[in-house]
C-alpha cells in the first residue's frame, strides 16, 4: 500500500476510545514532535526549498508541527481521541518531511481532501487550511478551475490537529467539479481581525499553487461560518462570484438581545462588522442565504433580506422547513444549484460591471471593482455611491464621500452630483485611476501633481488601512516593542507590562500565533518600514517610544510632560491612570503606531460568542487601573474617543 494512504488510514480510524494522555502519553508526544522539528530544521537550510515553491512545500510540512506544539502548549485535549490525533498529525508530518528531505512532495497533488500551509505575513506564523482537488487538477495545466471557499461553524474544541483530523483524507464533495479551499481562520473568531486576514492569505496561498478563476470564486459558510459569508460577502462584494451565509449573524444588538446601547466609541464601531449595514453591496454580488424554520439564527437571513428589499435589492432566501440549526436535504440542493449557476457565469467584473451600488461605514472596506471611497466626510457614518456607465461617461451620487477614485476607462466623463468632470483625459493620463476631492461648491478632479501628492498623504488623515480602531493594527504585521530602560514611572510600568503579557497570552491562544515581540534597542529600521509598531511602557523605559514622540508630529494624540501624560488637554497621574491609543507613525505615516494595548476584547469575549469581538476602546482611550492582590489589573475607562477624518479629536469642552 502506498504510504500516503497507509498515513491518512491512521488519521481516519483513531480509536473514539482513546484518554487524555497521562504524564507518560504526553512526553512520548513531546518527542515524536522533537524529531519532527529537528527535521523542519534542517530542511529550512536547504537550497532549493527557498524559492517561493519550496516555502509553500516547507509550510505544508511545518503546519502539522506548529498544530502539535500548540496543542501541548495549551493542554488542548477536551475530549477522547485528541491525544491520537495529535499522534496521527506527527506521522503524516514526519512523512512529508522525509519525502521533502527527497526532494518530493506527493500530497501536492492528491485527489481529495489535504493539509495545507502557508506563512502569513500578519506574525510570521505557519497556518493551516484544508483542499479538496477534484480529479483532473494539474498545477501545470492551461484549464482555471472555480474555487469554492467554504467557512467552517464554532467548534468550540476544534484546535489544528482536530482541523487535521476533520479533512485530511476524506473524500470529495457530491458531484464536486471544483477546487475547494476549507479554511481554518485561526480558529472561532467569525473570520474577523486575523481570522478575517487568514481567509484571503489562504486564498492567495491556492492561487499561487493552481490556476484560479478569479471570476468564479464561491463563498459560503453555516453558522459561524454563515456569520463569516454575510460580513466578506457584503464588505467584498466585487471579490465572489455569489456568496452563501446559512444562519449566523448580523447584527450585534439584535443577535445579543441587547437593549441598552454600547458607549459611544463602542456603537460607532459596531458599524465596522455589523453585515446589516452593508446591505445594499448585495446589489453587487448574488447572494442566496439560507436558515431553518425553527432556529434563531433565521433572523440573520431575514434581517439582511428585509434590509436589503428595503433599498430595492435583491436577495434570494430559502428556509428549511420545520428545521432547527442545520441544512434541510433540499434546500441544500437548492442552495448549492444557486451557486454552480452563478459560479458558471461567473462574476461581473471591471468594466462588464454597468451598475455599481456600494456602501460602508469604514475604510477599511472601501472598494467595489472600479470604484473606491478613498475618503470620508465623516467617520463611522455610511458612506454610500452610487455609479452607472451611461451614454459612454459615469453618472455617480454620493453621501458622505470626501474623495472617490473611479478607474480611469471608466468613461469619458465622470457626472458626480451633477458635476460635470473629465475622467478617461483626467490626470495626463498618467495614472490608471482618477481622484476626484470634495470641494466647498461642488466636486473638483485632481490633476496629476495633485494626485500624487495625495496619495502620500502628507496631512496624515484616515485612509483605507490606515482608518483604525486600535485592534486594526492586528490584521496586518505587526511587532511589540518591549521597554528596557529605566523609568520613574513604575506603577504605570507594572501595567504596561502586564497588558502586554495578557495580549501575548491571549493573542497565542485565541490566535493562534506568538505575538512578534522585540526590545526597543533591537528594533531596525526595516521593522519600522514593514510592520505596525505596538510600544509598551512610556518614553523613559522605551527608546522607541521616545523616537515616536520626539518625531514632533503636531496631531500626535499624546505627550508627556511634568511627571504626566496629557490627552486632549487633560494632564493624567501615571501612577493611576494609563493611555493606549492608534495613530499614523510618525516614523513611517504608511503604518501604525499603538501604544500600550494589544487587541481591546478579551478571553471572556473569545469564550463567550464571536458577536463580541468588536473594539472596545476605539482609537485611544484612558484607563482608571488599580492593581488586583494577585498582580492582574481592574481597568475602567474613563476617557475613549474615535478620531475624525484628519485622525484629529474633538476639541476638549472648556
Amino acid at each position: 500500500m502506498n504510504r500516503v494512504c497507509v498515513v491518512t488510514l491512521c488519521l481516519t480510524t483513531l480509536s473514539a476510545s482513546a484518554q487524555k494522555p497521562d504524564d507518560a502519553g504526553l512526553l512520548a508526544l513531546r518527542v515524536e514532535l522533537n524529531v519532527l522539528q529537528q527535521k523542519l530544521s534542517e530542511l529550512e537550510g536547504h537550497e532549493q526549498l527557498q524559492s517561493r515553491t519550496g516555502r509553500q512545500r516547507l509550510a505544508d510540512v511545518a503546519v502539522f508541527a506548529k498544530a502539535v506544539e500548540w496543542q501541548l502548549r495549551h493542554g488542548e485535549f477536551p475530549k477522547k481521541g485528541y491525544a491520537d490525533q495529535a499522534s496521527a498529525a506527527l506521522q503524516i508530518g514526519n512523512f512529508r518531511a522525509d519525502k521533502l528531505s527527497e526532494g518530493k512532495a506527493p500530497w501536492e497533488r492528491q485527489e481529495g481532501a489535504s493539509i495545507r500551509g502557508y506563512w502569513s505575513r500578519v506574525d510570521g506564523s505557519v497556518q493551516p487550511y484544508a483542499l479538496r482537488l477534484p480529479k483532473g487538477v494539474d498545477p501545470d495545466g492551461v484549464d482555471r478551475w472555480p474555487l469554492y471557499v467554504k467557512l467552517h461553524g464554532r467548534a468550540n474544541d476544534m484546535n489544528e490537529t482536530n482541523f487535521i483530523f476533520r479533512h485530511e483524507g476524506k473524500g470529495l464533495e457530491k458531484n464536486q467539479t471544483w477546487i475547494q479551499l476549507d479554511v481554518y481562520g485561526r480558529g472561532n473568531n467569525a473570520y474577523r481581525w486575523a481570522g478575517e486576514t487568514d481567509v484571503f492569505e489562504a486564498i492567495k496561498d491556492v492561487q499561487r499553487r493552481f490556476r484560479i478563476d478569479s471570476n468564479r470564486i464561491t463563498l459560503h459558510g453555516f453558522s459561524m461560518g454563515g456569520a463569516g459569508a454575510w460580513h466578506l460577502g457584503l464588505h467584498h462584494p466585487a471579490t465572489w462570484s455569489s456568496v452563501g451565509p446559512g444562519a449566523g449573524f448580523v447584527d450585534f444588538y439584535k443577535y445579543q438581545k441587547q437593549t441598552g446601547q454600547r458607549p459611544a466609541w463602542q456603537h460607532a464601531t459596531l458599524g465596522i462588522y455589523d453585515a446589516v449595514d452593508y446591505s445594499l453591496n448585495a446589489f453587487n454580488v448574488p447572494v442566496c442565504t439560507y436558515g431553518g424554520e425553527k432556529d434563531a439564527q433565521l433572523l440573520a437571513s431575514t434581517t439582511v433580506f428585509e434590509a436589503a428589499r428595503e433599498l430595492g435589492v435583491d436577495v434570494k432566501m430559502l428556509i428549511g422547513p420545520g428545521m432547527g440549526h442545520r441544512f434541510h436535504p433540499d434546500s441544500f440542493v437548492e442552495f448549492m444549484a444557486f451557486h454552480a449557476e452563478k459560479s458558471k457565469a461567473g462574476r461581473n467584473r471591471g468594466y462588464s460591471r454597468q451598475k455599481i451600488r456600494f456602501t460602508t461605514r469604514t475604510l477599511k472596506y472601501n472598494t467595489c471593482d472600479w470604484l473606491a471611497v478613498e475618503e470620508m466626510l465623516h467617520v463611522y457614518q455610511p458612506a454610500t455611491v452610487e455609479a452607472e456607465m451611461k451614454d459612454g461617461n459615469v453618472v455617480v451620487t454620493t453621501k458622505n464621500v470626501a474623495i472617490l477614485k473611479i478607474a480611469r476607462d471608466a468613461g469619458s466623463n465622470a457626472i458626480i452630483d451633477g458635476d460635470y468632470l473629465p475622467c478617461n483625459s483626467a490626470g495626463e493620463g498618467l495614472l490608471p485611476d482618477v481622484y476626484y476631492e470634495r470641494v466647498r461648491d461642488g466636486w473638483a478632479v485632481q490633476s496629476y501633481d495633485d494626485s500624487k501628492k495625495w496619495l502620500s498623504n502628507p496631512a496624515i488623515l484616515k485612509r483605507h488601512n490606515l482608518q483604525g480602531p486600535i485592534d486594526d493594527a492586528f490584521m496586518e504585521s505587526f511587532v511589540c516593542v518591549l521597554p528596557t530602560g529605566e523609568t520613574r514611572y513604575t506603577e504605570h510600568a507594572a501595567w504596561a507590562s502586564w497588558t502586554y503579557d495578557r495580549f501575548a497570552r491571549e493573542y497565542d491562544k485565541w490566535l493562534r500565533a506568538e505575538a512578534p515581540s522585540v526590545e526597543d534597542r533591537e528594533l531596525t529600521d526595516e521593522q519600522i518600514q514593514s510592520s505596525n509598531l505596538v510600544l509598551f511602557g512610556d518614553p523613559e523605559s522605551n527608546s522607541a517610544m521616545a523616537r515616536v514622540l520626539k518625531a514632533n508630529n503636531p496631531k500626535f494624540p499624546i505627550r508627556w510632560e511634568d511627571g504626566k501624560f496629557v490627552v486632549n488637554g487633560t494632564a493624567w497621574d501615571p501612577s493611576e491612570y494609563g493611555a493606549s491609543l492608534i495613530f499614523p507613525n510618525p516614523l513611517n505615516p504608511a503604518r501604525y503606531v499603538v501604544i500600550n494595548s494589544g487587541h481591546t476584547f478579551h478571553e471572556k469575549d473569545f469564550k463567550a460568542s464571536n458577536s463580541w469581538l468588536f473594539p472596545r476602546l476605539g482609537d485611544i482611550a484612558v484607563q482608571k487601573v488599580s492593581r488586583r492582590e494577585d498582580g492582574s489589573y481592574d481597568e475602567e475607562t474613563v476617557f475613549a474617543e474615535n478620531f475624525n477624518s484628519g485622525w484629529l479629536l474633538p476639541k476638549p469642552a472648556k
